[in-house]
Formats: C-alpha cells, structure tokens, sequence
C-alpha cells in the first residue's frame, strides 16, 4: 500500500510538472501566433482591388487577377525577372560567405589572452545591435562623395574626382554583402563558439600527448566536431532563400543603384507603398512563401536522406 501510493504520487508530480512546463511556454505559443499566423489574415487583400482607405468590403473582388498580372503583364514579368537576380545574387553570396563565422570562431578561440579574446569579440558583435539606418549614416560619412574617404584622396592628390561609391550601380551585391558580413559576423559565430565550448577538453587533452598541433588539433577536432551546428545553419538559409530581409537595401537604395539593390521584399515594399497596389504586394508575399516553405521541405527532405538528420 506504502509502495503503492508512492508511485501514484510521484506519477501525480510527473504530471503537474508538465503541465507547469507547458504554462511556461504558453506565453510564447500566444505571441507566436499574434505576430505568425493572425496577420495571415492580410492574404486576403490578394483578392481584391484593394484602394485605401476603403473598407474591404467597399472593393471589388477581382479573385486570382494579380496573381496572373504577374505572368501575363511583360513589364511586370521583365522587372520581376530582374528582382530575382537580384534576390537570388544577394542570397547565393550570403550562402557562399556563411563560413566567415565559423572561421572567425575557430581562430578566436585559438586566442589564449583572455581579456582580448572578450574584446575582439565584444566589438564584433556590437555592430548586430546598430541598426542599419544608423549603418548607412556611418558609410555615408566614409564613403559618399563629400566623405572622409574621397576628401582624403583629393588632399594628398591621388584623385582629381570624388569616387561615385554610394551613388554607383557598380559592385553593388558586393557592397552589400560586404556591410552585411561586417554586421553579422561576431553575432553569427556566437553559436560555433558554443559548440566549440562543449566539445570534450580529453580530446585536445589526448591530441596533444600524441604529438598534435595546434593547426592539426583544428583540423581533425575542432572544425569536424562543429561542422553538424554549421550544416544546420546553412540549411536554414537555403531554406531562406528568398527572404533576403528589406532593412538594408531600403537604407542604401538611391536612383543610381536601384535597380541592382531591389531584392523580393524591397520590390514587396515598394510596390506597396510606394506604387500603391497592396493587393499586387501582398500577391508578391504570398508566393515568396509558398516558394520559401517548399524550400524548407525540400532541404529538411534532403537532410534527412543523406544526414539521417531533419531540421524539423
């Protein structure tokens, strides 16, 4: 009877831990879907010729006219086209570039002076937290036609003429993603330095006594130990692909590079807000999504088949 009520007791506490567990994550599952599924809600202005600021009942249903205009209008398709290549050179270079942070973790941890290992890592993740409206103010300053750059060069006489840099449609996926490695990559390799924190001392411990070095303890524990957190992150942004985010390029868009900086989600915007057509837009939006859903199963399929790993 004593042992009896025992495990009806302690199966009573198993029980209410879980539903205390559960209440802790509540929060997050509301928040979830206030700012994830309820504003799903907007795909229905896909369906009308929606004008502001008139009721949605005040507009005409057009059903599945903007999602044809997409295919249907050449200048639509032309400028579409163009966008993609753009979307796709900008993510393409992000993926290409994603061994930065590793890289950049690897090394750092190799610093055995521990005060300037937390400085240089302080002050490369700082930039995250800079918003890049305040990024662009730093690059205009540096790099526009009246910048500390060109204004140098003109007084020691190495240019007769400002550099067009900022205002130039040429080399402008690398400026990008230039400015974007140097604002993500400490924040970026604070996930591979947690790996590299968990991987067993006994391992270097066991290298070193069998004569290994320092570059030959990177190469054979290191590296192959957080290659699995590595495969995982670039899924996820092959997955992404075509979210490219809009912050960026909205800040450094001017008339001259325009047309070499408009990814999906600055067309998305503009469109939106500038053209005035939030049906068109939203139209846009909702097949990025299909698009960028379908990606992350095809990548979690993939992973699945050849790492025996899923990512969902």
């Amino acid at each position: 009877m004593i042992v009896g009520s025992q495990e009806k007791k302690h199966h009573g506490g198993k029980g209410t831990e879980k539903y205390r567990l559960f209440l802790c994550i509540v929060p997050f599952l509301i928040l979830v879907f206030l700012f994830s599924y309820f504003p799903l809600y907007g795909w229905v202005y896909a369906l009308y010729d929606y004008k502001a600021p008139l009721k949605l009942s005040q507009c005409d249903f057009v059903g599945l006219k903007w999602f044809k205009s997409l295919f249907s209008n050449p200048t639509q398709v032309r400028q579409l086209l163009i966008v993609m290549k753009n979307t796709f050179a900008m993510s393409l270079l992000s993926i290409a570039t994603s061994f930065f942070p590793v890289l950049f973790a690897v090394f750092l941890n190799e610093v055995k002076c521990k005060w300037f290992k937390n400085l240089v890592q302080t002050l490369t993740t700082l930039p995250n937290f800079i918003s890049w409206t305040l990024v662009y103010s730093v690059a205009f300053c540096l790099f526009s036609s009246t910048g500390m750059l060109n204004s140098l060069l003109q007084d020691m006489g190495v240019i007769s003429e400002p550099l067009k840099i900022l205002d130039s449609d040429k080399h402008v996926w690398l400026q990008m993603i230039l400015w974007s490695t140097w604002k993500g990559l400490g924040w970026g390799a604070i996930m591979y330095l947690a790996g590299i924190a968990g991987i067993d001392p006994e391992l270097y411990d066991a290298a070193n006594v069998d004569g290994a070095g320092r570059w030959q303890r990177i190469k054979n524990i290191t590296i192959p130990l957080i290659m699995p957190t590595y495969f995982v992150m670039l899924m996820l942004n092959v997955a992404n692909f075509l979210n490219n985010g809009m912050d960026q390029y909205f800040v450094f868009q001017n008339s001259f590079n325009k047309q070499n900086i408009q990814v999906l989600d600055l067309y998305v915007y503009n469109i939106g807000m500038t053209g005035k057509s939030l049906s068109l837009a939203t139209a846009i939006g909702i097949l990025k999504s299909f698009v960028s859903v379908t990606l992350l199963a095809v990548v979690n399929f993939v992973s699945k088949k050849t790492r025996g790993e899923s990512i969902l």
